[in-house]
């Protein structure tokens, strides 16, 4: 929360200085001055954010409020030129976007960092039967999609060769999953042909969607001919994304699945 407000309050703040220094120094008009400084940060912001890109979500909110405090700086050093008062209409339609931007800021801030402990707690004070719950939601989406953009051939390539090889997997748990209770999970692996494939190297990831803090990794250890087993401890209750990494030689397959954990 701490970089991203900061980052917007050192903008802001710079967008003023120059609206200033334009409309004073070089005696420019405000709407001429308000106007170059606009095109002058998008200009400069889209570049960098193309560069090091944060995300969409923090690449509109940055350059909504700079472009907002811009041209809130034109009418309202207009307006001090004139000797008018700014009209209500124009104030109040600012200050709606002004309140849209910066909340949008600040819920974006709580998503990726959570609330702050002071907050948390009058927020949500402590009781007995208090759950433990957390403000935080990083979700499953990353932003490498170039990266992935470029590795997506090679995955359909991959996929292709994995349905040719028509590998039969069995998965599943030994006994009903529950939070924070070790349970066994295993997985027997034959050919199309219905033989067993021994000596893999598996591994793979339990994936908690609303907040891949909680990702579980494991790997299986064969515990018999083409059986593989591991113990694993899921932390919550709720559904789980399984992905499942089973490579032999130069085979590598990739299973995805969904399990669920008990509640108690």
């Amino acid at each position: 929360m701490t970089d991203l407000l900061l980052s917007l309050a050192v903008g802001v703040g710079i967008i003023v200085l120059a609206n200033l220094a334009l409309a004073r120094l070089m005696h420019t008009s405000a709407k001429q001055a308000a106007a170059v400084v606009a095109l002058v940060t998008v200009g400069l912001y889209v570049p960098y954010s193309i560069i090091r890109w944060p995300g969409g979500d923090v690449f509109a909110i940055h350059l909504g409020i700079y472009l907002l405090v811009s041209l809130a700086c034109g009418m309202l050093l207009e307006v001090r030129n004139e000797g008018k008062g700014l009209h209500w209409g124009p104030a109040a339609i600012i200050g709606f976007f002004i309140f849209v931007a910066v909340s949008g800021a600040l819920f974006v801030a709580i998503a990726e960092r959570g609330l702050s402990p002071s907050l948390w707690e009058w927020l949500m004070p402590a009781t007995d039967r208090a759950q433990k719950v957390t403000s935080v939601f990083p979700g499953v989406i990353s932003h490498d999609f170039h990266q992935k953009e470029a590795l997506y051939n090679a995955y359909l390539q991959q996929v292709e060769r994995q349905q040719q090889r028509g590998w039969q997997i069995q998965k599943g748990w030994l006994a009903d999953p529950l939070p924070n209770e070790p349970t066994v999970f295993r997985v027997a692996v034959k050919t199309r042909e219905g033989e067993p494939v021994s000596g893999a190297d598996m591994s793979g990831q339990f994936l908690r969607p609303s907040n891949n803090r909680r990702d579980v990794a494991f790997s299986l250890t064969e515990t018999g001919s083409g059986v593989y087993e591991t113990t694993v401890t899921l932390p919550l209750a709720g559904n789980w994304n399984l992905v499942l990494h089973i490579r032999k030689g130069e085979d590598l397959h990739e299973i995805r699945a969904v399990t669920q954990v008990l509640d108690r």
